[in-house]
């Protein structure tokens, strides 16, 4: 009986034992639930700006509130690795006063400071940090680039427009009156060789010269042997004034040679081509009077041409005097022709906002015909062992330029960088000034997706620091705020009525008048129609 009584209070003592430990598993679970739930938020689909700490309906468009999934690299444990003795691995050394300003070894900042460490773990809590599930990233399309080095240069494509070289220009004329009594080229573009006879000119002006000329040699002679010196001198002014005259109308040292050795004038006189050249403009007509300066043929050698280009006001800096230059025609493909630039405008064209850009080409095939356009590239001075990163990488918002790096698969961290100069191949690149360093990744799409959810996470953990300091976010706090604009409309409305029940009363005459304003004035007319409301009023009014 007593072996009977035992067992049955040692079983009961085990029961209650047992439900003791089960209800306290159970509070336990259910304070982890309420932890867990207590710090879950809440934020709308179409306006992610609204972000508190229980469910319900948007203030702005009244859509249900969905969880916020977090994200942030602050509530991810963090694994940063070790190394034996228990030391943490540095990532980088960074300037205290400048973060953007970073390197892979200890040493002196730009402002003579000693730089700090930045260990792995520690960048993880920096603002807007974030940790995404490899489904999403790949859902996401990530893609990377790698800060790497290259010689950076620019390339400049543009349009330009075959010219005449100015330098090869040769117009031919003549200083005398007269006709012409033949012409050798017959018609525009017509190639000529230097030397080349173009026309013979009759001019009376030029026999009559030929005549002095022969005259005043005969002079000479006869005065040679004069005793008295200024006949002889005479003698040899009036020749030589006559020979400057025919060598001043173009009359060639040959032509006065003929002239002295059998002193027979000729009627016309020979005109020449001074270059080797194409015929690009004629004025000249057998038979025609021509006058003195009139400009008879117009020759251009097309040798060598000159290209003209426009670039771009920021493009400028890029351009060297003496630089190569590539040019291709549309109807040529594969082939190139090489020049270089051989002088930049020194004024902008304000309309357009470019610079007139001179190039020179070779053209001995004469293929470049001046008036045609041409597809222009040139290649900017080179930076050597410059920093880089594709150029869709950054992303500009104003005064700053952010790049995604990326840490580890599915993590990323934002980090503001200075940029400069667009280049490299297809002006694809951008260089680095500071913010980066060699070899890291950096995300180079979807990285608009990224700082949307780093700017989600920085919102969450400012709410989550007021929280923390005794601050709640909550759902009608939302709503006032939301209320406030339209309270503050009221008020307005409230200020302008009474304002105008005071213009009324100041103006009116009698009670008809008061009466009349009343009516107009809604705040009035409201007043006025509670009377049952005021005796005072009631009575007045039955008066």
């Amino acid at each position: 009986m007593l072996i009977g009584l035992f067992i049955l209070f040692s079983v009961i003592a085990l029961g209650g034992f047992l439900s003791g430990c089960s209800s306290e598993k159970k509070d336990t679970s259910g304070a982890e639930m309420i932890t867990e739930e207590s710090a879950q938020l809440w934020t709308c689909g179409m306006h992610p700006e609204v972000i508190v700490d229980e469910p319900g309906q948007c203030p702005k468009c009244g859509m249900n509130l969905v969880p916020v999934k977090n994200t942030s690299e602050s509530s991810q444990p963090k694994t940063a690795d070790t190394k034996p003795n228990g030391e943490r691995k540095i990532l980088y050394w960074q300037a205290p006063m400048n973060p953007t300003e970073i390197y892979d070894k200890p040493g002196k900042s730009a402002m003579g400071m000693d730089l700090i460490p930045v260990y792995e773990g520690d960048e993880q809590s920096s603002s807007g940090a974030i940790s995404i599930d490899p489904v999403t990233v790949q859902n996401m399309g990530v893609r990377y680039g790698t800060v790497s080095r290259m010689d950076f240069h620019h390339e400049i494509r543009t349009v330009g427009k075959v010219d005449y070289n100015e330098d090869k220009l040769y117009e031919i004329n003549t200083k005398m009156s007269g006709w012409i009594e033949r012409l050798f080229v017959d018609y525009t573009g017509e190639m000529v060789n230097a030397g080349q006879p173009l026309m013979e000119i009759y001019s009376p002006e030029l026999v009559t010269t030929q005549q002095e000329y022969l005259l005043a040699l005969k002079t000479r002679e006869m005065v040679r042997e004069s005793r008295i010196a200024s006949i002889r001198e005479g003698g040899e002014t009036l020749l030589e004034s006559t020979r400057k005259r025919l060598l001043y109308w173009d009359v060639p040292k040959s032509e006065l040679e003929r002239l002295e050795n059998t002193g027979e004038v000729k009627k016309t006189v020979l005109l020449r081509a001074q270059s080797t050249g194409m015929v690009i403009e004629k004025n000249a007509i057998e038979g025609g009077h021509i006058k003195e300066g009139m400009k008879l043929f117009q020759i251009a050698d097309l040798r060598e041409v000159w290209v003209h280009a426009s670039i771009y006001d920021y493009e400028v800096p890029w351009i060297v005097e003496g630089q190569t230059a590539e040019m291709t025609l549309s109807y040529q493909p594969g082939k190139t022709y090489t020049g270089r630039v051989s002088y930049i405008y020194p004024f902008l064209r304000e309309k357009a906002r470019d610079v007139h850009v001179r190039l020179e080409f070779q053209n001995p095939d004469l293929e470049l015909k001046p008036g045609m356009y041409v597809n222009v590239q040139l290649h900017g001075k080179v930076i050597p062992d410059a920093l880089v990163i594709p150029i869709e990488a950054v992303i500009r918002s104003g005064k700053r330029n952010v790049v995604f790096v990326t840490r580890e698969p599915g993590k990323f961290e934002p980090r503001d960088i200075q940029i400069g100069e667009e280049g490299g191949p297809n002006n694809r690149y951008v260089r680095v000034i500071s913010g980066l360093l060699e070899g890291e990744q950096v995300v180079i799409s979807a990285q608009f997706l990224l700082d949307s959810e780093s700017r989600l996470q920085e919102a969450i953990q400012k709410m989550l620091k007021e929280r923390q300091g005794g601050k709640k976010p909550s759902m009608e706090q939302d709503q006032m705020d939301g209320m406030n604009s339209s309270d503050d409309h009221q008020h307005q409305m409230g200020d302008m009525n009474a304002t105008d029940e005071h213009n009324a009363h100041d103006t009116s005459a009698s009670p008809s008048h008061d009466h009349g304003n009343s009516m107009k004035d809604p705040q009035l007319k409201m007043e006025g129609s509670d009377h049952k409301d005021h005796p005072d009023l009631s009575s007045g009014q039955s008066n």
